[in-house]
């Protein structure tokens, strides 16, 4: 394949010249110097090779060097989007229940073909979900995602710290799918509320947040965490549940009941992907969303999602 790289304001991005496809192009500068992001560049490449979803970004292309001698920096060309959910949320552009819902719908989906084939993605946040002008949502940044099935241990220090479930908090190796569904909860209301839930400082400061909102747990709710774990939660200071209508009054009921059942203390009782697809909240209103977008290149209002 030919490629014609050049950059824009926005991202780096290449044009096929034998299918005049634009693709977005990812630089991976130096990438053998460091051997974990090298393992990281690999381990993306190698699980978006097999996926093939409409809500997972797909890997066109892996550009190789003009001369193997200096294969020094690695460029993935990946399919185009035109923004990610983080700009989105941080801009002034206005939201329906029915946009959030299709974009809920469709992290879901995709969460739910990635855990299908044994693989957490472990690094959800709102600019790790890419969209286009139509509304199409897709995860991207697989640098951090790991199979189920590798035997050995699993890092504790994965997901960006305003997304990571209490189990990564208190140092849990052995966690699951249900860490990405906590994610998802964190992102579904920032969505709506157009702020983060818990922008934690550091680590003590961002286990605080989320126990004033959801309260300290109860014995039965600690089982799952190791001695050391559970007398640090025992010597912090008790909270009480806090009632999510009166902290969020201006999102929908149904939604503040589905995002309860994302954000349990504990990941036992954590609703799965399987179930929040047939949740209520969720029932057809997206095959009826009305979601046509201008098309003016002005980049800085994204998208008219009211028209």
């Amino acid at each position: 394949m030919v490629w014609r790289i050049y950059l824009s304001l926005f991202f780096s991005s290449a044009l096929n010249s034998e299918t005049g496809e634009h693709v977005a192009i990812k630089k991976i500068a130096n990438a053998f110097d460091n051997k974990i992001d090298a393992k990281r560049t690999l381990r993306e490449i190698k699980l978006l090779r097999h996926m093939d979803h409409e809500n997972v970004v797909a890997i066109r292309d892996i550009i190789p060097p003009p001369q193997r001698e200096v294969f020094n920096d690695v460029y993935i060309a990946y399919e185009l989007m035109d923004t990610d959910l983080h700009q989105i949320i941080r801009s002034n552009q206005g939201l329906s229940e029915e946009h959030c819902q299709y974009f809920l719908y469709q992290i879901l989906r995709g969460l739910k073909y990635i855990h299908s084939a044994n693989v957490l993605h472990r690094d959800l946040k709102p600019s790790n979900l890419l969209l286009n002008a139509n509304c199409d949502l897709k995860i991207c940044d697989f640098g951090l995602a790991r199979v189920t099935s590798e035997t050995d241990f699993m890092t504790e220090y994965v997901v960006t710290r305003w997304y990571r479930a209490p189990e990564l908090l208190l140092n849990s190796s052995d966690y699951t799918a249900a860490i990405d569904v906590w994610s998802v909860g964190c992102i579904f209301m920032e969505l709506m509320d157009r702020k983060p839930m818990f922008p934690g400082r550091d680590h003590v400061h961002q286990l605080r947040l989320l126990m004033e909102l959801i309260g300290t747990p109860t014995e039965a709710e600690l089982g799952f965490l190791n001695e050391n774990a559970k007398r640090y939660i025992r010597q912090l200071p008790l909270y009480r549940r806090q009632s999510f209508t009166e902290k969020f009054p201006t999102v929908h009921p149904s939604a503040i009941d589905l995002v309860k059942k994302m954000l349990t203390f504990d990941p036992r009782q954590r609703i799965t992907g399987d179930s929040l697809i047939i949740e209520s909240i969720l029932v057809v209103t997206f095959l009826s969303l009305n979601c046509f977008c201008n098309n003016n290149n002005n980049k800085g209002d994204y998208f008219d999602y009211n028209s």
